[in-house]
């Protein structure tokens, strides 16, 4: 009986090795991209000014961002992207309504404004539509 309860024991007592080591790992996977971060800050390149030079991808990704944070719906990704007189202007399509089947969701285009560096200035729906539905 007591040699069963040690060998019940075992099992468990790999387990938390492992769970531990992974812990560490998990840490320092951690530590290092806040490493990085802290780096990157220093650098500059995470700066808004930074940003806004870097072009229509990083434009594109921060108007995603902020308009997901602001409307509370999920972007789906972007359709058009220029240079504004002042920053950029960004057309991103947004899942506002999901349904069964999926070509019945409706979606919406919003036209958002990022000024030169990169911050949103303002946003509009521009248009909505059903997924399974084509330009004419």
């Amino acid at each position: 009986m007591p040699e069963q309860r040690a060998q019940r024991a075992r099992p468990a007592a790999k387990s938390a090795s492992k769970s531990a080591s992974g812990s560490a790992s998990r840490s320092a996977t951690k530590s290092a991209s806040k490493t990085s971060s802290k780096t990157a800050d220093r650098s500059g390149s995470t700066s808004a000014s930074a940003t806004a030079s870097k072009g229509p991808e990083e434009a594109a990704r921060r108007a995603s961002r902020s308009l997901t944070r602001l409307i509370g719906h999920e972007a789906e990704g972007v359709s058009a992207v220029r240079r504004a007189e002042k920053g950029w202007r960004v057309h991103v399509d947004v899942l506002e309504v999901p349904r069964i089947p999926d070509t019945t969701s409706l979606l919406a285009t919003y036209e958002v404004e990022l000024d030169s560096k990169g911050h949103l200035a303002q946003y509009r729906r521009i248009r909505r539509y059903r997924r399974g539905a084509s330009d004419d």
